[in-house]
């Protein structure tokens, strides 16, 4: 009895050692994540995220942040960086589009882990009489140079409204501010922004004032356009906004940023280990910023986003009751797409080698279309 007791104590204690390791071993030492530049909501966000992992888990975070989505999606692929805290560049990614539509790009397996919602919306000057998306026919429209993350989301909204950019007088900005300040300054009559852009609420205390265009969820029809071009929003209310008064919501499309993203083949028990971590810590970064309350796990962690959910992510929402049937066919469908997507890639690669950059992206654009036409 006496050795018996020594060894089952020695065997607790062994057992004991053995969780508290795994335990310790649920998430890596040191993590290498990218994000948007210094100042940007993304940076602060992944901030919050890591300083929490930090104080919980005493997990190192290196955060390397980047002002392009090449520069931001480059070490995740080149095995540099563990996550990717993204915009829609993530969708550009797995779809081989704008940037990413050359020879040396193409489509590319990434998942998501999990992504806030961020409501957008047409955003107009209050004297353009532009009260729906469809008033915005003939209209100056404000676009962004060489920022086709903002500008393919206003081109679906305007289908929304059944426009397109013919419909409507593109006038663009060289950056995202001065197309913000565009309508204060009457050279522009809307834009495509969220709601909490700084210069809006220079615009509704503006002379013009400021005007929501609704996207109505049950707008079938509506929707049905918008997500044609890009498939990644869904409808959403928003509560907070410049000009908005207290108590009233607008309704807008809701897409996510940042997308917290990593490989295909990043191991499932990692990110299980990952999105458990983000959803334990929520409580202490969850004040970090005024839009971190968004990454509790029933919004993040459900679609549509940019890209399909990592299976690792899949297991933890399922445990927690969070992932869905709907949720599941979502995934499939677009982990169908992406997969088409990268297999076309791979014979109009060996079959348009010759053509110039410009032809090459043209042509490749229009194969895209072709495929995604197919799979609908």
């Amino acid at each position: 009895m006496k050795t018996s007791f020594k060894l089952g104590a020695t065997a607790g204690a062994l057992m004991a050692l053995g969780a508290t390791a795994l335990s310790a071993q649920e998430l890596p030492d040191t993590m290498v994540w990218t994000s948007y530049d210094v100042g940007s909501a993304g940076y602060a966000e992944a901030s919050a995220i890591a300083d929490a992992f930090g104080k919980e888990f005493g997990t190192r975070v290196r955060i390397q942040p980047s002002g392009s989505g090449i520069g931001r999606l480059q070490p995740l692929l080149q095995g540099r960086a563990d996550y990717a805290f993204l915009a829609t560049e993530a969708f550009f990614m797995a779809e081989g589009a704008f940037d990413f539509a050359t020879p040396e790009w193409g489509p590319r397996a990434l998942r998501a882990v999990a992504g806030r919602p961020a409501g957008i919306t047409l955003i107009a000057a209050g004297d353009a009489g532009i009260n729906t998306v469809a008033d915005a026919r003939g209209k100056r429209i404000a676009f962004v140079a060489g920022n086709p993350s903002v500008n393919v989301k206003c081109e679906a909204i305007l289908a929304f409204g059944g426009l397109t950019l013919d419909d409507v007088e593109v006038v663009t900005f060289p950056t995202y501010s001065s197309a913000m300040a565009s309508m204060t300054r009457n050279e522009s009559d809307a834009t495509c922004t969220t709601p909490t852009t700084s210069q809006l609420y220079e615009l509704a205390e503006s002379p013009r004032g400021i005007q929501y265009a609704p996207l109505d969820a049950d707008n079938t029809e509506g929707w049905e356009a918008l997500l044609k071009i890009l498939p990644i929003m869904g409808p959403s209310e928003e509560d907070v906004a410049a000009g908005l008064p207290e108590g009233e919501v607008a309704k807008m499309a809701a897409y996510r940023y940042p997308v917290i993203t990593t490989t295909v083949d990043k191991s499932a028990d990692e990110v299980y280990a990952f999105i458990k971590a983000l959803d334990e810590t929520y409580d202490i970064y969850k004040d970090g910023t005024a839009a971190m309350s968004r990454w509790t796990l029933e919004k993040s962690g459900r679609p549509a986003i940019d890209v399909p959910f990592h299976e690792g992510a899949v297991r933890y929402l399922k445990e927690k009751g969070i992932w869905t049937a709907e949720d599941d066919a979502w995934n499939a469908k677009r982990t169908e797409r992406m997969n088409a997507l990268m297999a076309a890639w791979e014979t109009f690669k060996a079959e348009n080698a010759d053509l110039s950059e410009e032809d090459y992206a043209a042509a490749w654009m229009t194969r895209r279309d072709e495929v995604v036409a197919g799979l609908n």
